[in-house]
């Protein structure tokens, strides 16, 4: 049994998306057995329908015949990603890490491994960036691509973060950091992730920005430009 002080905890959180979860979760629970890291896997379902709960228990038991050490979480009602990350993250209060991986694996289970084990190494907090390199391919269209810049733009001017890409859905926190402000946390939506580092940084904690490769996957639940005045109204609320 694993010390809860040294154990990494990492949430996928979904919200009627166990189409997505069963095209990605087996290649994240190969990973995740070929790792041999320390890392409570959990499966964060925000309040999704009854037949998609039971397609999420169907999937558990397929991924842990791969990887024993993963677990669902079920919210009692959909109140937004920021708010079954925060839940699930709350289940193992003495976690030395805290971490998330969106559930539809435009973010590779080799790359999300690769920040686990930099954070790991570094002994700090370390985001995933979607910049393009050569190692690091980044696919999404435009629209996507310019409701990205445009929001970064809002959260560098509104708020002062100095952060490449606050909204890449990977990210690893060091447990400790995640303590000093978890009382403070209050976005539940998609802006909770900007909220995070804005309160991160404020309270001195430091990070380090590793590429990603990426790619835009159908059926997400981010629409660019509708989810963007809602969005903007969370970073209006922080600033």
């Amino acid at each position: 049994m694993l010390d809860a002080s040294d154990e990494m905890v990492l949430v996928t959180p979904v919200w009627n998306d166990a189409a997505r979860l069963e095209a990605f979760g087996p290649e994240l629970a190969a990973a995740l057995a070929s790792a041999g890291l320390p890392l409570r896997w959990v499966i964060a379902d925000d309040g999704s329908s009854v037949d998609e709960r039971e397609r999420l228990v169907a999937l558990l038991a397929e991924f842990s015949r791969v990887y024993p050490n993963v677990f669902l979480h079920h919210a009692d009602a959909h109140r937004g990603k920021g708010s079954i990350v925060h839940e699930a993250w709350a289940l193992v209060p003495d976690a030395a890490w805290y971490a998330f991986v969106d559930a539809d694996g435009s973010v590779s289970a080799c790359d999300m491994m690769g920040l686990l084990r930099a954070a790991s190494d570094a002994g700090k907090s370390v985001l995933g960036i979607r910049r393009p390199t050569a190692s690091t391919p980044v696919a999404m269209s435009l629209c996507r691509g310019i409701a990205h810049r445009g929001y970064r733009w809002l959260v560098h001017a509104w708020l002062g973060l100095s952060c490449e890409d606050p909204q890449c859905g990977a990210k690893v926190i060091l447990g400790n950091d995640y303590r000093c402000v978890a009382s403070k946390l209050l976005e539940n939506g998609f802006a909770f992730d900007s909220e995070l580092l804005v309160r991160l940084a404020k309270a001195g904690c430091e990070w380090r920005e590793i590429p990603v490769g990426w790619a835009q996957k159908k059926g997400g639940k981010i629409s660019p430009f509708l989810d963007a005045w809602s969005m903007i109204a969370a970073l209006w609320r922080l600033r």
